[in-house]
């Protein structure tokens, strides 16, 4: 199977330019996003639960994160609700992005189709 080489508007665009353009994947940044909250909860809990007197106020986590506590379950738990929440908030940023960024750039080539088409009436 040969890949397809036909040449969208864009393609033309160069190395910097095309990736500042680029789609965010929204599934990659909140696995990535959620992975790392989630194991920040993990290490943090455990970290507290493995520290002498006086304890650290990180059971506050509890009020933010279903099921979070400072015990082995509860980091576990946590550190679950984090990562799902991290996921969703990252995919919900990516989701954003790409939408305004898309919109932007069809505001642009509308405009720009519009203004080159403006005069066609006058040429016949």
């Amino acid at each position: 199977m040969t890949p397809d080489t036909t040449s969208t508007p864009d393609s033309n665009l160069g190395g910097d330019a095309g990736l500042a353009f680029a789609p965010i994947h929204k599934r990659a940044l909140g696995t990535a996003v959620g992975l790392v909250a989630a194991v920040s909860v993990f290490v943090v809990t455990v970290w507290s639960m493995a520290m002498p007197d006086p304890p650290r106020p990180i059971y506050l986590l509890q009020y933010l994160l279903p099921g979070h506590d400072v015990t082995w379950s509860g980091a576990l738990l946590g550190a679950i609700s984090a990562g799902f929440a991290f996921f969703v908030a990252a995919w919900f940023l990516a989701f954003c992005r790409n939408f305004v960024l898309a919109a932007s750039i069809w505001l642009v080539r509308t405009r720009n189709e519009l203004e080159q088409t403006r005069d066609f009436l006058d040429h016949i």
